[in-house]
Order: structure tokens, then sequence, then C-alpha cells
């Protein structure tokens, strides 16, 4: 029977490109995304084009309940799932007491809750294949705090920590766990958090999801615990561990300022 992989967040962007990638290596995909559309769109170009069993689960990981009703759904189908890509998350910019509480907690919910969640859930499945992997998406924010993006980047930092810890605990399991840390990314991510002015900035240092999801991969079956795609996304991850907290705070302020 042909592996299975679970990938969040895969209608688009890196989700998507992971989702094809792994297809074209001949894995089966279970697919969840909160667009019908493009979830039927990409599961019928991805049976047509490698010919892999591929099936979709409608839901917003910001809603009570959500891991739950995922999880069940993969349970009933009966696969052998070895792999989980949690790539679902997002980001709010503006100082922290001017956005509003609601979205920021929706946040916190799809960035870190759903990622515990899941990766709790599907542990037991995992650890029952011969080799299985988890690779958890975070983001270069996560080895600094970010003025304008405090919740998301400390989300970030958490999944980073999170999947380091979870990684050391299962070592001698078969499950492999790898964090991906991508920087600026074409995906829309800017435009979801409100940074539309920082467009052009961005776009002058953005990878391309088909990049950052190959290198993401490659990483993962490597079993590398960090994956930082890029030289300067890998300079600047350095030099955010390396040099003085408030240093690294003014930068990042500067850049990021509304």
């Amino acid at each position: 029977m042909k592996e299975y992989a679970l990938i969040t967040g895969a209608s688009k962007g890196i989700g998507k490109s992971i989702a094809l990638l792994l297809a074209q290596k001949g894995y089966n995909l279970l697919l969840v995304a909160r667009s019908a559309n493009e979830l039927e769109d990409l599961s019928v170009h991805i049976k047509a084009q490698y010919h892999v069993e591929v099936s979709y689960f409608l839901a917003d990981l910001s809603a009570a309940g959500a891991t739950t009703r995922i999880t069940e759904w993969s349970r009933s189908l009966s696969v052998p799932i070895s792999i989980l890509i949690n790539n679902a998350g997002y980001g709010l910019w503006g100082n922290f007491d001017e956005l509003a509480l609601t979205g920021q907690l929706s946040m916190i919910k799809v960035n870190i809750d759903a990622v515990v969640e899941l990766c709790y859930h599907l542990l037991p499945v995992l650890k029952s294949q011969r080799q299985a992997y988890i690779l958890n998406v975070a983001s270069t924010a996560a080895y600094q705090a970010v003025p304008t993006l405090a919740v998301y980047a400390a989300s970030k930092s958490f999944v980073l920590s999170f999947s380091r810890a979870l990684r050391y605990e299962l070592k001698e399991t078969a499950v492999s766990v790898s964090c991906l840390c991508p920087g600026p990314t074409d995906t829309g991510f800017a435009h979801r958090a409100g940074m539309d002015a920082l467009a052009d900035l961005a776009a002058k240092f953005n990878m391309t999801p088909d990049d950052v999801a190959a290198i993401g991969i490659s990483g993962m079956f490597s079993k590398k615990a960090e994956i930082v795609p890029g030289f300067l996304n890998n300079l600047s991850a350095a030099a955010a561990r390396h040099s003085p907290k408030g240093i690294i705070e003014r930068v990042t302020a500067g850049l990021y300022k509304r």
C-alpha cells in the first residue's frame, strides 16, 4: 500500500507546492484547506498528472474542533499516513494593542494550537510506520522578536522550539521532526497580513513557493532539524542568533514599521 501525506494549508503557496512535489514522488495525499474550489482543482490536476490518490477536507483551523474533525476524517480513511505537513498559518501586521484581539487569538489557534493538536492526534499513526516525518512550517521570524508582527513572530518561535523538543523526544522512534523556516515568499502572505505597503520591499527578497517547498522536502527527508531556505535567509537567521536582541529588534522594527 502506498504511503500518504497529510498537508494543511494545501490549496496555495508553499502547501500547494509541497503537495505537487510529494505527488511527483508517488505519495498519496490528504489535503486540508478552507477553499473548496482550489482544493477540488488541485485534486483533479494531481490525480491526472501523477496518478496518485487524493482526498481533501475543508477546514478552518481557527474554528473550534477543527483538528478533531480532521483527525476523525483521516482515521475514517484507514490509510497509512507517514508524513504530516503543518503548513497552515498567517500573520497580522500592526501594533499589538491596535489590532483586534479576536484576530490575534485566531492566529494563535492556527499557528500554534493546530500544529500541537495535529501532531498529538496523528503521532500514533506516524509512529506505527517504518519511517515517518513531521514537517512544521515556521518562519525566519521565529529567530527574533518582530515589533508590529509581535504575535506572529512569537507563534513561529513556538513552532520552532516545539519542533526541536518533539524531535528530541522522538529520536528513538520512526518519526523524524523538522522545522522549515522560510523568509519572504511569494505566497500572498503580505497581503493577508495587511502589509501591502511593504510589498515592493518584500518582492526584492521573495523566493518562489516551489523553491521553498523543494528545499523543505529535501531537508525533511534528510532529517534536518531546521531548514532555512536561501543564503540571505540563512544569514539573517544566523545574525539574529548571535547579535544582541535589542539591536535586532531595532532593525526589524525599522523594516516593518507602519
